[in-house]
């Protein structure tokens, strides 16, 4: 029997489960956000090659990451509908999809010097991230494995201990970063390398910690039991529905690390003031990936059910929240942009009031898209809930390749905007991506029937 919610009830659904769904997505930029902070007190070099280096590693995994998210609303719908045996075939064959990504991704991460130098970086920067991946590029097969354990129990509504692993995680990653960076409590000085060190061995431990849970906590699934044999038909939906998600996660995350290629154009200052303004930009872009997730989980149960007038109701709620969220982050960036940004740098860094002048007009461009930004990663939870990802795949290629790359160019060199012209181009892709993937679930919503 199906009653219908109210707006209230559908908020706090929504926040009961996104709310630890964002706390996991901060803690894990947690790990990011510490590596960029702690490898600027060592110098503006090491966070320069840290940008690039993790930007690089973060493409392929966002990339790859497109199963694991495949494998949310594939759950959903299967336990809205009561069909457990699906949940386990389809998170297994995410597990399986998973490897075999990382067995592509891997040897281009290893070639980071390479490839960056033909991308017209300087010289310590490209060796210096180079040394970076040939560490933590062995990382993709555990970071990929732990997102799609993460999907598996965010779809049944497990998000509490989705949230304390990764906050478990973020802790270890900067004791061992702490160590190993500087070269604290007896361990070797190892600067960038250190970082690398410290953020494998974070997704092992996120992943063995995982694994207990699950075998524990849901045995009626028997996730890891014969997770050898293939399963052809499960295989094929996975990848049917996740390639999309990967090529649109490809999208989006190409286009800020081209925008951190385009900025390594302007020179090492301007790309570490674009690191620190990236990461404050990301840490907001938690709160909205988190409310995304939980919008994916609340529209696959309710697509599972059949439920299109709860499907809606939910949908207003999560766009409303996001909204909040994003004007409370447009007036900490135009309101605080110094504070922020002098916690990625030394008191005595020589460079200082550089970064800190570049940073500054950096945070206010990023202020003026975090509402199309939140709009776009809103609009595509909804559409992967109703296991929609092949036309979002081609609006974000269109929107962010078409238009938002060839726009930070024009602003940026052509009319030389500089960082923050690059930067107004991202937002003009980003609100093009909202502005149609909104368009797309609420014409799918209005022609589907009751």
């Amino acid at each position: 029997m199906q009653y219908a919610l109210t707006y209230r009830q559908h908020a706090r659904a929504v926040l009961g489960l996104g709310l630890p769904l964002v706390g996991s997505h901060l803690a894990q930029f947690a790990i990011t956000l510490t590596d960029a902070a702690m490898l600027g007190w060592y110098n503006v070099e090491s966070l320069a090659a840290g940008v690039l280096g993790g930007e690089m590693f973060f493409v392929f995994f966002i990339m790859g990451s497109g199963f694991a998210w495949a494998v949310m609303p594939m759950v959903a719908a299967a336990q809205g509908a009561g069909e457990g045996a699906q949940v386990r075939r389809v998170t297994r064959m995410g597990l399986w999809a998973s490897v075999l990504f990382g067995c592509f991704a891997l040897p281009l991460l290893l070639f980071t010097d390479d490839i960056l130098r033909a991308l017209g970086q300087t010289e310590e920067v490209a060796r210096l991230a180079g040394a970076y991946n040939l560490i933590n590029g062995w990382a993709i097969w555990p970071a990929l494995l732990v997102m799609v354990l993460k999907s598996y129990l965010a779809a049944l509504e497990r998000t509490r201990i989705v949230l304390w692993i990764t906050v478990l995680a973020a802790g270890v990653n900067a004791l061992v970063n702490y160590m190993l960076i500087f070269g604290n409590f007896g361990a070797p000085e190892m600067g960038i390398r250190g970082a690398a060190v410290a953020s494998v061995t974070v997704h092992l431990v996120s992943l063995v910690a995982l694994v207990i849970y699950v075998v524990r906590a849901t045995p009626e699934h028997a996730l890891f039991q014969r997770l050898w044999r293939p399963d052809a038909e499960a295989f094929g939906r996975v990848f049917r529905l996740g390639w999309p998600i990967g090529v649109t996660n490809l999208a989006e995350v190409g286009l800020f690390a081209a925008s951190s290629v385009m900025m390594g154009w302007l020179g090492t200052l301007p790309l570490a003031a674009h690191g620190i303004a990236l990461q404050a930009a990301s840490v907001a872009f938690m709160m909205h990936l988190g409310l995304s997730n939980a919008a994916t989980v609340r529209a696959g149960h309710a697509h599972g059910r059949g439920d299109l007038q709860g499907l809606r109701a939910g949908a207003s709620v999560v766009i409303a929240l996001s909204t909040m969220a994003a004007l409370v982050t447009v007036l900490v960036f135009i309101v605080l942009p110094e504070p922020i940004i002098s916690a990625f740098m030394r008191p005595d860094e020589p460079d200082r009031a550089a970064v800190l002048a570049l940073g500054t007009g950096l945070l206010a461009a990023a202020a003026l898209f975090q509402l199309v930004d939140a709009g776009q990663v809103i609009a595509l939870g909804l559409l992967r809930g109703v296991q929609d990802t092949r036309v979002p795949m081609v609006i974000a290629a269109i929107t962010y390749w078409g238009i938002g790359i060839p726009s930070s160019y024009l602003l940026g060199f052509t009319f030389e905007m500089g960082g923050v012209g690059v930067w107004l181009g991202l937002a003009t892709g980003l609100a093009l991506a909202a502005l149609f993937m909104m368009a797309r679930f609420w014409g799918w919503s209005a022609r589907k029937p009751q």
